[in-house]
């Protein structure tokens, strides 16, 4: 994460008002990524960490955020990277933004592993509620 708000900034061609579309795409998925993060974490309650193996004493949360996506924090997070990366022009970062993406999807994967094996309830929520992208992915 520090690398795609480095580079961007190293290498963009942004301004902190918007000056084209893109650069205003790119505030507006800033702060929609921002939203969504501070959305999930109250919604993850007792169950807040941040690393993938999930807490001895954690419950599994299904609701607020995590009632349309499994990972809205870490969604937030990619939301604010290529946002952050499109506000400041930068394709450097959007190349770190890809690189975060990447490494967040293996991050969930791995954590989803240890989920099922915590919470046998947790393979209907995955059929049910899609990883990052509600209905898509």
């Amino acid at each position: 994460m520090l690398l795609v708000f480095v580079v961007t900034l190293r290498f963009g061609t942004g301004h902190l008002v918007p000056a084209t579309l893109l650069e205003a795409v790119g505030l507006a998925l800033t702060l929609l990524g921002a939203c969504l993060v501070a959305w999930g974490f109250p919604s993850l309650g007792d169950a807040l960490t941040p690393f993938p193996r999930p807490l001895e004493q954690a419950t599994l949360h299904r609701h607020g955020a995590y009632r349309f996506m499994r990972h809205p924090i870490y969604t937030g997070v990619l939301l604010g990277g290529f946002g952050w990366a499109l506000w400041w022009t930068s394709a450097y970062g959007v190349l770190c933004a890809l690189l975060l993406a990447v490494f967040i999807d293996r991050k969930a994967r791995r954590e989803e592993i240890w989920l099922r094996e915590k919470y046998p309830e947790y393979a209907d929520y995955e059929r049910r509620v899609k990883k990052f992208i509600p209905g898509l992915y």
